[in-house]
């Protein structure tokens, strides 16, 4: 699979760093097969970073037009409007099928190329006002990591661009590889898009801290049980209140809601890796029948297990 990474004059490197460091590495010994990364740019000879130093590619637009996804992994934060060569090969890649990305700002270039006219949409927080008022068409959800509408992905700040590209990921290779590979650069595993982008956490770590971790990890090896905020809150010797804010605190979503992600990625990873029916799935993930992890597993990936599962093979074999 080729995917072509959009660079300009001025880009922060760290930016730049985040679609490379998910695609670009050789991780064929965690069972991941290689990505053609290329990083191409529209303007020509070396381009300066907000860091001081210069890069080179030799890659032109021309990068674009196999490339099966387009990434552009920020843009200039004045407003400065994308060149018409960048948004026409942009235009041209969506038409014949390619996914575009627009990580941070890039989601300002992808909005003036008309990529995201109807669709939601977010960027960073800090620009998520400015993105609406300039782009009244596309709805934009300033609170949230990443939006996937399938064909076009938008994404919050750096460290939501590893989560969108992690999602990506996922979607390609498994919920098990996008896993390894986010133990390898240390980072959350899975971060569902809709969790909130600012995550508060007004305080250094704390003993409650410590004791809400511990929870958390039993609760995760423990899906099949079933779970409420106050077993959870009795468990960690906290009141629900200060459970609940410190929980809130900590991931930035609800108690209710991480437990239903945690059970749709495990349910994921079953279906990818066995062949186990539906029904005992659904127990294992915490569902308690078919019938709640069908409609769960729907609302949330628009497929169903038993389709997720052959999709999955079919696309990895």
């Amino acid at each position: 699979m080729e995917i072509a990474v959009v660079a300009f004059d001025g880009i922060s490197p760290f930016h730049l760093s985040v679609p490379c460091l998910v695609f670009g590495e050789n991780r064929r010994d965690l069972g991941i097969p290689d990505f053609k990364v290329s990083v191409c740019a529209a303007e020509d000879g070396p381009l300066r970073t907000s860091a001081g130093f210069e890069i080179f590619t030799s890659n032109r637009l021309e990068a674009l037009h196999g490339a099966d996804i387009v990434i552009v992994p920020s843009w200039h934060g004045d407003g400065t409007p994308a060149p018409p060569s960048l948004l026409d090969a942009l235009r041209s890649a969506h038409q014949r099928g390619a996914r575009i990305v627009g990580l941070c700002l890039g989601a300002f270039v992808l909005a003036e190329a008309a990529l995201l006219d109807g669709k939601a949409a977010t960027t960073h927080w800090n620009w998520a006002q400015a993105l609406a008022d300039r782009f009244p068409q596309v709805r934009v959800d300033r609170d949230v990591l990443y939006v996937d509408e399938g064909d076009v992905l938008t994404s919050a700040g750096v460290a939501a661009g590893l989560d969108c590209c992690l999602h990506l990921l996922r979607q390609l290779c498994g919920v098990e590889a996008a896993s390894r590979v986010a133990r390898r650069l240390v980072i959350a595993p899975h971060r569902q898009g809709g969790q909130a982008q600012f995550i508060e956490q007004p305080l250094p770590a704390s003993h409650a801290d410590d004791r809400l971790g511990k929870v958390l990890s039993w609760a995760a090896r423990h899906l099949d049980q079933p779970h409420s905020i106050d077993s959870l809150a009795q468990r960690a010797s906290m009141s629900r209140r200060s459970f609940t804010r410190h929980f809130r605190q900590a991931t930035g979503t609800t108690v209710l809601q991480w437990l239903l992600n945690q059970r749709l990625a495990h349910a994921q990873r079953m279906l990818e890796t066995g062949s186990r029916p539906i029904e005992f799935i659904a127990q294992e993930a915490g569902f308690g029948s078919a019938l709640s992890l069908r409609q769960h597993f729907r609302a949330a990936f628009n497929i169903s297990p038993s389709l997720y599962r052959k999709q999955f093979r079919c696309e990895t074999e």
